[in-house]
């Protein structure tokens, strides 16, 4: 089962790769909106990840990380 699953994994692996592949040797100029859009995305991407590592350090220094004390 486990030789099937990995076969799958590496056809489809092989598949997007092809398709990659056609996609970036394709001479296609990318149109002003493309890049608007993808400076956008990527801005909105590391503010997130950025975010995300604020709370994560923040939590670790306040304690919220620590299990929680039993009462006896």
């Amino acid at each position: 089962m486990r030789i099937a699953i990995s076969i799958g994994l590496l056809v489809l692996l092989a598949a997007v790769g092809a398709y990659a592949y056609q996609g970036l040797t394709v001479d296609a100029p990318v149109p002003t909106y493309g890049i608007v859009l993808f400076t956008i995305g990527i801005v909105l991407l590391a503010a997130v990840c950025a975010g995300l590592m604020g709370l994560l350090f923040y939590s670790s220094r306040h304690g919220y990380d620590e299990p929680p004390h039993m009462k006896r």
